[in-house]
């Protein structure tokens, strides 16, 4: 995931993100590399976009 897809904003649902970050978890073992830590935090900066986005929508 690069770090450019962030300021196109988030186009997958909190869902779809929240199912990748599991999926991180569960290919590394409970424990993240640096590499896998880094692609986690954007995962968590891209899932909080998508929970921002549906709550406004829901509004």
């Amino acid at each position: 995931m690069s770090p450019d897809s962030l300021t196109r904003g988030s186009v997958r649902s909190a869902a779809e993100v929240n199912e990748q970050i599991r999926a991180l978890w569960m290919r590394a073992g409970g424990t993240l590399s640096a590499q896998e830590r880094a692609e986690y935090e954007l995962l968590v900066v891209e899932w909080a976009a998508a929970i921002r986005s549906d709550v406004i929508e829901a509004a």
